[in-house]
């Protein structure tokens, strides 16, 4: 990763790089320097990220964006641990925060990640040779990414559930207070949510399917709860996994 001489000099000479982290996916940086600890992603998914963060800001807990320059963005760290690492009530938390997600009103979100687009970053990931089916889920183990994708052409639901989606909504990007974590007046602080440089408009069950893939048992009947009203479409989280292979 190169960095620009301005964002290294955030860090100092004594900063400590690392790729050993949690709750952070992709090409993330973890540094910890003098003044804290930061995390740094570059690329064209650092961009995405960047405009995300700055919009969802306004109705959810996000990471504070620290610099950003060219391609390089820098994160502060919030110091709390992803649900990955702190299971107990994830269900329940999950659920209230895509819930509140949920609720955004579509009509004030800028980012379109609707079926006709996915499906034709997925053709293109395919072709360029970007999805290795090593990775498969087991469901879908020995399927090549052509043929996930001529499925995913030939089963495409007839209508979409519009909302602002996440994208890759799993407990990893989720990162939890401590149970004491209180802001000023006493309410309880917020979740905070990472990785949404995937965030737009699309189907909820883009969230829906990864979610309860991740969760099992009481959680995933936590998660439903506190999620409110829906009776899963098994059709359509069937189909979203399938589309997350080729991501």
């Amino acid at each position: 990763m190169r960095l620009p001489g301005r964002i290294l000099d955030l860090f100092g000479d004594d900063a400590v790089w690392s790729d050993d982290h949690e709750g952070m996916s992709g090409e993330t940086l973890r540094v910890t320097a003098p003044a804290g600890v930061f995390y740094v992603k570059a690329g064209p998914v650092a961009q995405q990220e960047h405009d995300r963060l700055l919009w969802l800001k306004r109705w959810m807990n996000v990471p504070d964006v620290v610099a950003f320059e060219g391609d390089v963005l820098v994160l502060a760290d919030a110091g709390w641990r992803s649900l990955e690492r702190v299971p107990t009530n994830a269900g329940t938390v999950m659920g209230r925060v895509l819930r509140a997600l949920h609720d955004i009103p579509v009509d004030e979100c800028p980012f379109d990640e609707r079926l006709d687009l996915r499906l034709t970053r997925a053709r293109e990931r395919v072709a360029a040779g970007l999805v290795d089916p090593g990775d498969f889920d087991d469901d879908h183990a020995g399927m090549t990414a052509e043929q996930v994708y001529e499925r995913l052409v030939a089963e495409r639901p007839a209508d979409e559930d519009l909302v602002v989606t996440h994208g890759d909504f799993t407990p990893a990007n989720v990162l939890a207070p401590p149970a004491t974590g209180l802001r000023e007046g006493g309410a309880a602080a917020e979740p905070v949510l990472v990785d949404v440089g995937a965030l737009g408009i699309a189907d909820r069950y883009v969230d829906l399917a990864i979610v309860l893939r991740e969760l099992e048992g009481q959680a995933a009947a936590d998660f439903l709860e506190a999620y409110g009203p829906v009776e899963p479409d098994r059709a359509k989280l069937a189909y979203y996994r399938l589309m997350d292979e080729l991501f």
